[in-house]
């Protein structure tokens, strides 16, 4: 980080004396760093990480190609990706620097050097980089102040400011939604931004335990209360005084345990099982559920009473596929996370994986999307294409029809290896099987599974009936 004060540190890197010693008089503004070599500019960079680097392509060894300056800028990004890097290149090596903007450069300049409208490029691009810089900052503030979720839908912002404004108030919060649309997310906003947030966050959900234990699991009970009951246990309304109680799936409550509850909201006192005594706890009680609570009261199979005491104040969040463009924002936030979390760098999506991402409709919200994300970012390569995303071969073919720009080729060998796969699956690996499905005849079998990298790789190690031992049917 440069000192308040202090001059900005900028690379040069060109192996021609001359146009360094012209550049020190013309950015004497800056703090100069020069370099002759790929090997000097990355030491260099990795050392100061200056903000701008211009960058001449032809570097020795190589002086009248551009592979020594286009390995330089690769990993200049692959160090700092906010980096601004100026390519200088003669009229020449157009198509070289037109490569490199597409790698990620900012800008090219073309030989010969006007140094005055090289100073003005320069001093732009640290503007850019400060605009940048401070962009990304009011972002993460942004980011804090809406709980951690990633979004610019209007309705997904309004959910956000009905938490602002209902979190001091300390009262009772039902958050209904579909499944994987980040109900728990919003409940720890909750309790995060609360006067609670110090204390306890202490969750269950009421349909993973089963019925005879979710009262113990909520009350908690007494020793010798009942079989095995060795000693005294606290229950989760207990452990949460102080704090905040996040009921999941509160819509499988079973009758019983609703009524008990009840109590609980309206005098805010539990008995553990066995016990006589009454306890006071300190809770705020938030809920979550994924069912039509309006339904269930309707069919008896929840209390009335009950979900006025639950809901004195109600959120819904909408389903990812009514969000708009969320599924992108959030599909670069996830993979950026992943890319992290795995010691990658993040890929980037192509304009066929974005036409399915946009496509799809997310049943699983955004658990599934994290899912795909994640089996993309540790699967694919440097660009996430449809088929590593694990969409379907028609949604992928809709993709590549909705993009306009994935090539013939690539289209084809993404149809291939769907329909191999499917087939393979279908007969359980039997080959001569999944050729008559596939309507071809066995060597082709073996030539595009080999081609697709299914399987073994010589004809020798596959049966004529038997599914081979060694098949791996790659998604």
């Amino acid at each position: 980080m440069t000192e308040p004060g202090a001059r900005e540190p900028l690379l040069v890197v060109d192996d021609d004396p001359g146009i360094l010693r012209a550049l020190k008089w013309s950015l004497e503004g800056y703090e100069l760093l020069t370099a002759q070599t790929r090997t000097e500019a990355i030491e260099l960079f990795r050392a100061r990480r200056p903000k701008v680097v211009t960058l001449d392509l032809g570097l020795p060894p190589a002086e009248d190609e551009a592979r020594e300056g286009l390995a330089a800028l690769d990993e200049i990004l692959s160090v700092a990706p906010t980096t601004k890097v100026i390519v200088v290149s003669g009229n020449d090596e157009r198509q070289h620097a037109v490569e490199a903007v597409g790698r990620g450069a900012w800008d090219f300049y073309a030989k010969p050097i006007d140094t005055d409208i090289l100073a003005i490029i320069v001093a732009r691009a640290f503007h850019v980089h400060a605009l940048e810089a401070e962009n990304r900052r009011f972002r993460a503030e942004d980011k804090a102040h809406t709980f951690g979720i990633v979004t610019s839908d209007a309705k997904m912002l309004e959910v956000c400011r009905t938490i602002e404004r209902v979190a001091p108030a300390d009262v009772n919060v039902l958050i209904q939604g579909e499944s994987g649309t980040g109900k728990e997310l919003v409940a720890r906003g909750v309790h995060d931004t609360s006067e609670r947030r110090h204390g306890p966050f202490v969750a269950i959900n009421c349909a993973a335990i089963p019925d005879t234990l979710l009262e113990s699991e909520l009350f908690g009970h007494e020793k010798g209360a009942f079989t095995n009951a060795n000693r005294q246990v606290k229950g989760k309304i207990e452990l949460a005084s102080g704090g905040t109680l996040f009921l999941d799936e509160i819509g499988d409550m079973p009758l019983a345990l609703q009524a008990k509850l009840l109590r609980v909201t309206q005098d805010r006192v539990i008995e553990r099982i066995g016990g006589r005594q009454s306890i006071a706890v300190d809770i705020r009680i938030v809920s979550a559920t994924n069912q039509d609570l309006d339904q269930r009261i309707q069919s008896g199979q929840f209390r009335e009473d009950l979900f006025y005491r639950l809901n004195q104040i109600g959120v819904n969040l909408p389903p990812l596929r009514e969000r708009g463009d969320d599924v992108l924002l959030v599909a670069h936030h996830l993979a950026e996370r992943c890319a992290i979390e795995h010691r990658r760098r993040k890929p980037r999506f192509s304009t066929a994986a974005t036409a399915a991402l946009r496509g799809h409709g997310w049943p699983g919200n955004i658990r599934e999307l994290e899912n795909r994300i994640r089996r993309a970012v540790i699967m694919g390569g440097e660009t996430i294409e449809p088929a590593d995303l694990d969409f379907s071969a028609a949604e992928i073919a809709a993709a590549a029809i909705e993009g306009d720009v994935l090539p013939l080729r690539r289209a084809r060998e993404i149809a291939e290896h769907q329909a191999l796969t499917a087939a393979l699956k279908t007969v359980d690996g039997n080959l001569a099987a999944a050729a008559r499905l596939l309507e071809i005849s066995r060597p082709t079998l073996y030539n595009l599974m080999r081609a697709h990298g299914i399987g073994p790789q010589s004809r020798d190690d596959y049966s004529s009936d038997q599914p081979p031992s060694n098949v791996e049917m790659k998604a």
